[in-house]
């Protein structure tokens, strides 16, 4: 029976270090790192994830500032905003929550924030630099489950990585993360022909495919890592990840639950994001 990778209490413990390290921030340089976060429009997920985001950065010690907009906010107003968010040295992280109402193009915002504000990771000049082998910003899934690795001691180095997705949110990130730590990298999708052969020789399996409980034990190795970023909703409402988590338990040496797993370290990463970026800005 494999080892549960605990992400609440990892990302318990570095929340409690990031509260530390912004204390000596503020008391040695006078700089107390900032975070908004945009959200337009009434969507409840959303309004869920904001506050989670509010609560994490309140409890670092961040100044935090949610901007609620109408539904009805045109594309240029937005836009308009987030650039004086980036001409405002008191803002280190800007996050635009997603998904954005149909009238608003994701990829005209996305391209408006600041690189060196984009706490998500997700601008092509930050993509760009992860894919060169020179991270700066990095999506905070991907940077997350990489502090899992290093906190559970998972080696990387020529190890055989299968990652199951390809979004750039999290497929694509992860694959690069892995092979940065020269790590052997396969990435597959749904339409990867004969993909439980593929996944079953991984010794790191990555699941981030948005299917609940679609890697069962033939997808995977006996003692493989097994990290499930799948969030899913059964018949009877209840969380389950991509992975048949019974089963695959079984045979794998770690694995993450769902939920508890990832989930907890993705807004844990956007703080550590936001404070690195608050610590370069002394410096430009």
């Amino acid at each position: 029976m494999a080892n549960i990778i605990d992400g609440r209490a990892l990302a318990n413990k570095l929340q409690v270090k990031l509260a530390q390290k912004t204390a000596q921030l503020k008391a040695e340089k006078g700089l107390t790192p900032g975070i908004v976060v945009i959200i337009v429009g009434d969507n409840p997920a959303s309004q869920v994830y904001v506050r989670n985001k509010e609560r994490a950065a309140i409890a670092a010690g961040f100044k935090s500032e949610i901007v609620r907009l109408p539904l009805s906010t045109s594309q240029d107003d937005l836009i308009f905003l987030i650039t004086k968010y980036n001409l405002d040295a008191n803002w280190h992280g800007i996050l635009v929550q997603l998904p954005l109402p149909d009238h608003i193009d994701p990829e005209a915002v996305l391209l408006a924030i600041d690189p060196e504000k984009d706490v998500d990771g997700f601008h092509p000049i930050n993509m760009g630099r992860l894919w060169s082998g020179h991270p700066v910003m990095i999506p905070s899934t991907p940077a997350g489950i990489m502090e899992m690795f290093h906190e559970y001691g998972v080696e990387l180095e020529g190890k055989r990585a299968v990652v199951i997705g390809r979004s750039n949110i999290v497929g694509k990130p992860m694959a690069q993360l892995l092979l940065n730590k020269n790590a052997t990298v396969t990435l597959t999708h749904s339409r990867t022909h004969h993909l439980a052969r593929i996944a079953s020789q991984a010794d790191i399996l990555v699941v981030a495919i948005g299917r609940g409980h679609f890697v069962t034990k033939d997808f995977v190795k006996e003692g493989a890592v097994v990290i499930d970023v799948g969030m899913n909703r059964n018949q009877e409402g209840k969380f389950i990840g991509d992975v048949k988590f019974d089963e695959v338990a079984e045979k794998a040496s770690l694995i993450t639950p769902v939920p508890g797993g990832v989930g907890p370290m993705t807004i844990t990463m956007l703080m550590e994001q936001t404070y690195e970026a608050a610590v370069r800005s002394l410096k430009n």
